[in-house]
C-alpha cells in the first residue's frame, strides 16, 4: 500500500514539502517492531477511527483495558480485548469484517505515540487489525502526564446524544490541550493527535470548531484525508472525570499565512465518566504556540 494518496499529495506540494514528505514516508511500514510490540502492551487506552457502516459518519472512540488488552498477535497483527464504551458510536463498525480503521496508542507518560492503520477483522474477544501502515510521530505538541491511577468505583454516565454543542461542552472543548481526529479515505482510515496549550480549539459557534495546523512531520495525512473526504471525527477527553465528548462532521482546511482547520458539528455524543483513567495534571509540551497568537 502506497504511503500517500492523491490527496495528501496534493497538500504537500501545495506547502511544499514534498521532498521531506517523501524522506519521512520512509519510516511509514507494515510490520510491528518488537519495540512496538512492547509499547502497546503497556497501555491502557487506544484511540480507534472508523466510519459507522450504518450511517457513513466518522467518529473517533477511546478503548480501554488493563495494559496488555492490546498486543501484537502477529508480525502485521494487533488483537484489541474490547474496551470500548457500551453506546459507542463505532460498535457496528468493530462487529464488521474488512471496516478499514485507524489506531493510535498514545502514552502521556513518556510523549510517544504509535500509529497503526489497516482492516478489522472481529474476534471472540474484541477485534484484530492487519496493518497496511505502522508508525511512529514525534513528541511534538504532546502534553506529559506523569502517571495516572485506575478508579475503581467511578460509575459511567448514560450517553447524551445532541446534534450541536451545549455552552458546557463548548467550554470543555476551549480547555482542552489534546484532541484525536480520525479521519478517511478511499482505501482506509487513521486517527491523529492534535495538542496545544488550552484555546487552541475555538468553538466558533455551537455547530462549528477550528484550530490551528501547527507544523509537523510534512507527511500531511490527515489533511489530505480530509481533502479527498471531508468526513471526520473528533474525541475531546478529560483525563480526571474521564468524561469523552465524541463529535462527528465535516472539516475543511483554510490554507493561508496561517493554516486552520474548521469542523462542522453534525453529531455530538457525551458519555460522563466515561474512562475508568484518572491522569495526572499535564505539563505542556515546549513546543506548544501560545494560542492567542
Amino acid at each position: 500500500m502506497a504511503v500517500y494518496h492523491a490527496g495528501s499529495r496534493a497538500v504537500q506540494d501545495r506547502v511544499g514539502v514534498r521532498e521531506q514528505a517523501d524522506h519521512v514516508g520512509r519510516s511509514v511500514g507494515q510490520g510491528i517492531r518488537e519495540v512496538a510490540a512492547a509499547f502497546l502492551e503497556l497501555q491502557p487506552l487506544l484511540v480507534a477511527g472508523a466510519a459507522d457502516p450504518a450511517t457513513g459518519r466518522v467518529w473517533a472512540s477511546p478503548l480501554t483495558g488493563t495494559p496488555g488488552f492490546v498486543r501484537a498477535t502477529g508480525p502485521r497483527r494487533i488483537s484489541v480485548a474490547g474496551g470500548w464504551l457500551p453506546a459507542d458510536p463505532l460498535a457496528t463498525a468493530f462487529a464488521t469484517p474488512g471496516t478499514p480503521v485507524g489506531t493510535i496508542a498514545l502514552d502521556p507518560r513518556t510523549r510517544r505515540r504509535m500509529r497503526l492503520n489497516g482492516r478489522l477483522d472481529p474476534t471472540a474477544r474484541g477485534f484484530a487489525v492487519e496493518a497496511d501502515q505502522v508508525f511512529a510521530n514525534c513528541p511534538k505538541y504532546l502534553q506529559r502526564r506523569q502517571g495516572y491511577e485506575v478508579v475503581a468505583d467511578r460509575r459511567r454516565g448514560s450517553a447524551v446524544h445532541g446534534g450541536e454543542l451545549t455552552p458546557a461542552q463548548a467550554e470543555f472543548i476551549t480547555a482542552a490541550d489534546t484532541f484525536f481526529l480520525a479521519s478517511v479515505h478511499g482505501g482506509g482510515a487513521d486517527v491523529s493527535h492534535r495538542g496545544g496549550n488550552p484555546g487552541f480549539v475555538q468553538a466558533c459557534s455551537p455547530g462549528e470548531l477550528s484550530w490551528p495546523d501547527y507544523p509537523g512531520n510534512s507527511m500531511f495525512l490527515t489533511l489530505g484525508n480530509l481533502a479527498a473526504d471531508p468526513r471526520a471525527g473528533l474525541l475531546f477527553l478529560d483525563w480526571t472525570t474521564g468524561t469523552a465528548l465524541q463529535l462527528t462532521g465535516e472539516a475543511h482546511t483554510d490554507f493561508g499565512p496561517d493554516r486552520r482547520v474548521r469542523f462542522t458539528v453534525r453529531e455530538v455524543v457525551e458519555t460522563p465518566s466515561a474512562l475508568p483513567l484518572r491522569w495526572s495534571a499535564p505539563e505542556y509540551s515546549p513546543a506548544n504556540p501560545d494560542p492567542a497568537h
